[in-house]
Parts: structure tokens; C-alpha cells; sequence
């Protein structure tokens, strides 16, 4: 249909939080110490990006599986509106970033997108949120 468009987000990652255990921590201080990584940050991302490319092929099986959108998925309040215009609805499957314009209205959102499935990062205002919570997998 030709209603995502690719952006660059605003900031290239998403913070997250995780609880480890003593020994666990003591660990990678200790592998940090011993340079083998420059910090805790560099030592969990790089597990992460091991654990993904253990799992690479599985993952991109799945991807085409669920048909979603690989990457960054933006939607404004232009292209929504043409989609509740046409009298049609989306069904929006993100892996990554999916990301709807501050000025579109739970309304708007609501007559345009019929479901949302975002693995990974969604933005959108409080409002818009709120709105579509019921059609958010």
C-alpha cells in the first residue's frame, strides 16, 4: 500500500533496565578489569549481539513468518489520514522502530489502524497510546 515510511529515529537506541545478580555482575567486572571489555555496557551489548547471531536464522524465519516491517516504520498524519479516507485500515507488524507523527489524534489513529505489533520501539503520543491500547499485540 505504500503508507510506511523509512526515517532515521531520533536517537539510534532504546535504554533499557536489567537486574543481575552479585555474581553475575562480579563476572563481568572482573573481564572488564581485565580488558578483555572497556565496561559493563560494552560486555551486555556484545552477549546481545552474540545471543542475536546465535539465533540469527531463526529470527529471520520468524520475520517472514509474521510479515513485519524490518527496521524503522514512520506513519504521519498525512498518510493516516489517506488510509481512513480510502475507508481502509492498517495492520502495522514492526520489528524495530515504529513511530506515529505527535500531532495525529487518537481519533485519527483509531479510524486508520486496525492492529499494531511492534517487537521493539514504540513513540507515539500519550494520547495515541492510550487510544489504540486495545489493538496493541
Amino acid at each position: 500500500m505504500g503508507a510506511v515510511q523509512e526515517l532515521k529515529p531520533k536517537a539510534e537506541s532504546e535504554k533499557i533496565t536489567i537486574n543481575l545478580g552479585y555474581v553475575d555482575l562480579g563476572h563481568i567486572d572482573l573481564l572488564v578489569r581485565d580488558g578483555f571489555f572497556s565496561n559493563r555496557t560494552d560486555f551486555i551489548r556484545t552477549a546481545i549481539r552474540n545471543q542475536l547471531e546465535r539465533h540469527r536464522e531463526a529470527a529471520e524465519r520468524s520475520v517472514v513468518r509474521k510479515q513485519l516491517d524490518l527496521g524503522i516504520s514512520h506513519f504521519t498524519k498525512a498518510q493516516l489520514e489517506a488510509v481512513a479516507a480510502a475507508g481502509e485500515v492498517l495492520e502495522i507488524r514492526v520489528l524495530g522502530l515504529a513511530t506515529i507523527d505527535a500531532d495525529v489524534s487518537p481519533e485519527l489513529a483509531r479510524a486508520a489502524i486496525a492492529s499494531l505489533n511492534v517487537l521493539g520501539a514504540f513513540h507515539a503520543s500519550a494520547a495515541v497510546k492510550a487510544a489504540l491500547a486495545d489493538r496493541t499485540q
